[in-house]
């Protein structure tokens, strides 16, 4: 009688856990979903950004013919941010996207006359508007993917998790470039 006591308990346990896990099931699917659009969003506003550099560059170039490895720095980064396909390979295409209009931003401080052309200067408020867009869609993709991997993590929809072999999400990460002090030099 003590053994069958035992495994009632025992089978109650892990129904309760099994049933309680389930619950996690729909919540894992929908923050899934809920990263996968705010990826696109970050995607879209990457893309808004390929779409304006070569605009920018052309306008740069017309008064900075010499610095012909910005230039192919910035087309690569461009060409591999259009040519990845996982989420890792898009924010490594984008940070070195990055790093390269900041090189293209540097040739632009040794040219005063270009920032007083009305084009540029449209388009770097494009651009400005653009990075800060892919700021703050980079911060809601992380915010989801925190929101995610956290519950993936917790009892008991970990086990959920387990069995059903929810993966964990990778943050959107800045640049080791990003984080180093800029200098200004305003002496030419």
């Amino acid at each position: 009688m003590d053994i069958m006591r035992r495994l009632i308990i025992n089978a109650c346990i892990v129904l309760t856990a099994i049933g309680l896990s389930g619950c996690s099931y729909n919540t894992f699917v929908s923050q899934e979903e809920a990263i996968k659009s705010q990826l696109s969003q970050v995607e879209n506003q990457l893309q808004r950004r390929n779409d304006l550099i070569p605009n920018l560059v052309n306008t740069v170039k017309g008064y900075a013919s010499h610095e012909s490895g910005v230039f192919e720095a910035v087309a690569a980064s461009r060409a591999k941010l259009a040519g990845a396909t996982t989420p890792e390979a898009k924010f490594a295409a984008a940070n070195e996207q990055s790093s390269a209009l900041a090189r293209l931003l540097m040739v632009v401080e040794n040219y005063p006359q270009l920032k007083a052309n009305e084009s540029f200067n449209r388009l770097m408020d494009e651009l400005s508007t653009t990075e800060n867009r892919i700021a703050v869609e980079r911060k809601r993709y992380n915010d989801r993917v925190q929101e995610y991997n956290t519950k993936r993590r917790s009892f008991p929809s970990n086990i959920t998790a387990s069995m059903f072999k929810f993966k964990e999400y990778s943050y959107f990460e800045v640049p080791a470039e990003a984080k180093k002090v800029p200098t200004v030099n305003f002496g030419k």
